[in-house]
């Protein structure tokens, strides 16, 4: 598993997929692991790195320079279960059907997830008797998994825990993650596994935020240390291209923001749908391929930090309470780019047990349970889960009733 990389001198690095020799555009400064939410007697040891992003204009992969280890990421102490949101289990179910519809002739089908969690996708199919695998490094969502009879393991995917799955249950029919693959810098082990992996005629989908959207609405925080790449089309047509896999379908998705569904095969083992090249054309217009449409990102970026923390700090200086409303992987970006402290905002509330009574990663402010929120209603509720805004809307209308105000930033700067 390739993971290590030596940067240069001159701050150039190389790309994690085609090795071409690139610089970075932006620095987030320094981050924090984003789900290493933390106690108090731990502030002192806490790990940052310098979070700089970049394109290659060769593969057209948007990606990080630098990455904490994955054990840092992704142990047995991992923050974030799937299964806390209604709203993403009936989204899995849905998909979950489309994976069903493509391997609904197989004799024999066998679906392999990666970074399956807590098995919110898997347990779709374990209640139809499918065989199936979950495989993820976090030991703690995997005994979650389990319990639900999800049959999973703990690991990081590869070429050799391809061969080991092969050997153990044959070749996958279908080859399934959601907001995995972006998490991994050695992408190019994962697509060798997964050609190991695959029938002749399986299909690979997943989907991760997408960087059409992201770069649109400069929702900035989907860049965090576990999102090594933001994919579009194009990238991704690149990064499987070089072992025969060619894109059959792209599907928007509404979910993270914005996300892309890839619907991958070998070349000319199923059709493709017109989507593919319709999406290719669009990212073309929109400059997806162009290292210019980044350096005016990096402009709009400094300008939503400007225009966040000036509304925070009017409210504020009004003497109005904030607090801030699910904490996310994201909000870490959010808060630690633009500086937001406890000068801003008084908490955050949040449903994940594990990660109540502790402080968010970097600026330490305090995480408290969901419950509370309802019984110390603050004035303002700086809304970091804005993805569920819907979902959180319909829970809390009692807050708005009561004259509370929701802080919203995609896809741009609101008090509703």
């Amino acid at each position: 598993m390739k993971y290590n990389k030596t940067d240069k001198k001159d701050n150039t690095f190389n790309c994690w997929v085609c090795s071409n020799e690139i610089e970075p555009f932006m620095s987030f400064g320094k981050q924090p692991i984003a789900n290493n939410f933390l106690l108090e007697k731990d502030f002192d040891n806490e790990y940052f790195f310098e979070m700089e992003t970049a394109f290659c204009p060769n593969c057209y992969s948007f990606q990080l320079k630098n990455q904490p280890s994955p054990e840092q990421m992704f142990n047995e102490n991992y923050a974030f279960f799937s299964g806390t949101s209604k709203l993403m289990a009936d989204h899995f179910k849905k998909f979950s059907s489309m994976v069903l519809s493509f391997i609904e002739s197989d004799k024999d089908p066998f679906v392999v997830e990666i970074g399956s969690n807590d098995g919110i996708m898997l347990t779709n199919f374990a209640k139809k008797n499918i065989k199936h695998l979950g495989i993820d490094p976090s030991e703690n969502v995997v005994n979650v998994s389990k319990e639900k009879g999800i049959n999973a393991v703990v690991d990081f995917f590869d070429e050799e825990v391809a061969k080991k799955t092969v050997e153990k249950y044959g070749k996958a029919s279908a080859f399934i993650a959601a907001n995995v693959m972006c998490h991994i810098p050695y992408i190019n082990s994962i697509v060798d596994g997964i050609d190991i992996l695959m029938k002749d005629d399986g299909v690979v989908i997943f989907e991760d935020p997408y960087l059409g959207e992201v770069v649109k609405k400069t929702t900035y925080d989907q860049i965090y240390d576990e999102h090594t790449f933001l994919f579009s089309a194009h990238s991704i047509k690149e990064i499987f291209a070089r072992k025969g896999f060619e894109l059959i379908d792209l599907i928007p998705q509404e979910t993270h923001g914005g996300s892309m569904r890839y619907i991958l095969a070998k070349k000319g083992a199923r059709t493709v749908s017109k989507n593919v090249s319709e999406i290719l054309n669009l990212e073309q217009d929109q400059g997806l391929t162009s290292p210019e449409t980044f350096k005016i990102f990096k402009n709009n970026c400094e300008e939503y930090k400007r225009k966040l923390l000036s509304t925070l700090e009017e409210i504020r200086s009004s003497g109005k309470s904030i607090a801030g409303y699910a904490a996310t992987s994201k909000s870490t970006t959010i808060i630690n780019y633009c500086g937001i402290t406890n000068n801003h905002i008084d908490c955050i509330y949040d449903t994940t047990p594990i990660k109540q009574g502790k402080f968010s990663p970097g600026s330490h402010i305090p995480i408290k349970p969901h419950s509370d929120f309802s019984q110390n209603y603050p004035d303002y509720a700086l809304l970091f889960g804005y993805n569920h805004s819907k979902e959180i809307f319909a829970k809390e209308k009692d807050f708005v009733a009561q004259g509370g105000k929701w802080i919203t930033y995609v896809p741009d700067i609101k008090i509703i």
